[in-house]
């Protein structure tokens, strides 16, 4: 059995979040930038990288999550409150799929996974899921909400496209579907306290 350990990304090495963030999805176009940077489509992917560098040099309380595999870095994760993923507000199945105000800090949203190639089916995924949960948690979360493709209505997707989660990963850690919204997507919503 592979020994699994997660980690906030402020608290590894910064060459740790490169090798999370390549080799596996759309990490080294993106550098998990879609949501939380508003100059995301004009910006290069090294500006996307310094971006990224800043933000956790910035030393967040809660950071993306840095999953590593019998101690090699094998993924990624995004948990944060929705008002530090500012796109998210321009977003149709967010905007139309939520009833909760886009400003209320204790709604987060999971919408970032990278799980470098050599440690797909393993489960990786799951794990990073539930360590965004508990962050979410012990940040003082009320809820969290993730975007997830559902694979029963668009089978066969690449795997790069999957870096939001599937219906399936999310339903495996209590998250319930609250909206459909277009063919094969759902915004899907764990409650963690009133």
């Amino acid at each position: 059995m592979n020994a699994i350990r997660v980690e906030q990304a402020t608290d590894v090495p910064w060459s740790d979040v490169e090798a999370a963030l390549t080799h596996g999805g759309n990490g080294s176009t993106c550098w998990c930038q879609w949501a939380v940077n508003p100059a995301y489509p004009t910006m290069s992917r090294d500006e996307k990288r310094d971006a990224l560098r800043a933000e956790l040099a910035a030393a967040r309380a809660a950071s993306p999550l840095v999953a590593y595999v019998d101690g090699a870095v094998a993924g990624w994760c995004r948990s944060a409150p929705r008002t530090d993923q500012p796109r998210l507000a321009h977003n149709s199945v967010v905007m139309r799929g939520t009833a909760e105000p886009m400003d209320d800090d204790t709604v987060w949203a999971v919408t970032c996974f990278v799980v470098r190639r050599e440690y797909r089916g393993r489960g990786l995924a799951h794990t990073l899921l539930e360590h965004a949960v508990r962050l979410a948690r012990d940040n003082g979360a009320r809820m969290i909400e993730g975007y997830p493709i559902d694979l029963a209505e668009r089978p066969g997707r690449p795997p790069n496209t999957l870096y939001i989660g599937t219906v399936t990963l999310f339903a495996s850690a209590g998250f319930e579907v609250t909206a459909r919204l277009t063919h094969g997507r759902a915004v899907m919503t764990l409650r963690l306290a009133e």
